[in-house]
């Protein structure tokens, strides 16, 4: 039998198990980076408002952005198609699902890129066109802002590093994104809680899940509140969460809600109430309100 001898050096051999050790590195730190981006994907950018509605007769929204940070930072501005799963994450699609309509040929918007020095603000005007071809309903889409990374201009000297070992450079690009919706005609929205369920994990987080359950022809956006009512008709606050949307055309969100657990709460009695209203400074609409019994 013909036998193959390896003729590779033993400097080559060591030189491939570095490349493979740091190609295994970079791949982790990418993918933790990708983690820290999800989690504080907002830089330091400030947003007001949040969320650009047109109802009713309105034409024009002005977005105030702000730089917060210590240095001059560049965002382009674009809009997105963004789909929401039922579990309340997001994906990034090209083609509307059945029943929902898209935004972005409706709107638009200027400047499509900014630059911000430290604290300095800008306004970006928002516009409907084409108000005349827009059918009863509402129509979605999502203004992104993408962070520019600060490129080194040409014929600018690097420092001089050592050539005969391998680095690697990664440049975040951070962004964040905001519904940009549209609604024509009278809206017709109906909520409710379903599937309440209590867990207490480790035996110390005490958490509570739920279902939205909603119905009609245009999205829903609030705030949840849930109390502990005792066995004696104590009530205690035990979490809060603002700004929770079910978009369309989604029917339903399972949504998990953690609890105080310092709250000297005592989980194993009386019951849980979980209210979702609309975000009004005024006297809030209730949208649905339901409750669970808790028992050891």
């Amino acid at each position: 039998m013909l036998k193959i001898r390896s003729y590779l050096s033993p400097e080559f051999s060591r030189i491939a198990r570095i490349k493979s050790v740091l190609l295994s590195l970079i791949l982790t730190f990418a993918f933790l980076l990708c983690l820290s981006i999800d989690l504080s994907a907002q830089g330091n950018l400030l947003i007001t408002p949040r969320r650009v509605v047109f109802d009713g007769s309105k034409r024009s929204i002005d977005l105030n952005l702000a730089n917060t940070g210590h240095d001059s930072a560049t965002y382009a501005i674009s809009l997105i198609q963004i789909r929401m799963t039922d579990d309340g994450g997001f994906e990034t699609i090209t083609e509307p699902d059945p029943g929902q309509r898209f935004a972005d040929r409706f709107i638009r918007f200027f400047p499509r890129s900014v630059t911000l020095a430290p604290n300095e603000a800008q306004v970006v005007k928002i516009q409907i066109t084409r108000r005349s071809q827009l059918e009863e309903g509402e129509y979605r889409s999502h203004f992104y802002f993408r962070s520019v990374p600060d490129i080194k201009p040409l014929g600018e000297e690097e420092s001089v590093r050592d050539t005969t070992t391998i680095s690697v450079k990664l440049t975040p690009v951070f962004g964040i994104t905001i519904p940009a919706i549209i609604r024509v005609g009278e809206p017709s929205i109906r909520v409710n809680l379903s599937d309440l369920s209590f867990e207490l994990e480790n035996n110390s987080e005490p958490s509570l899940e739920f279902m939205f359950n909603r119905s009609g022809n245009m999205s829903v956006y609030g705030n949840l509140a849930v109390d502990h009512i005792s066995p004696t008709g104590n009530v205690t606050r035990v979490a809060i969460a603002n700004g929770v949307a079910v978009y369309t055309p989604n029917t339903i969100r399972r949504f998990k809600l953690n609890l105080m657990k310092d709250s000297g709460v005592d989980y194993t009695t009386g019951k849980l109430k979980v209210f979702y209203s609309a975000p009004s400074d005024v006297k809030p609409a209730r949208f649905a309100e339901a409750e669970l019994i808790l028992q050891r």
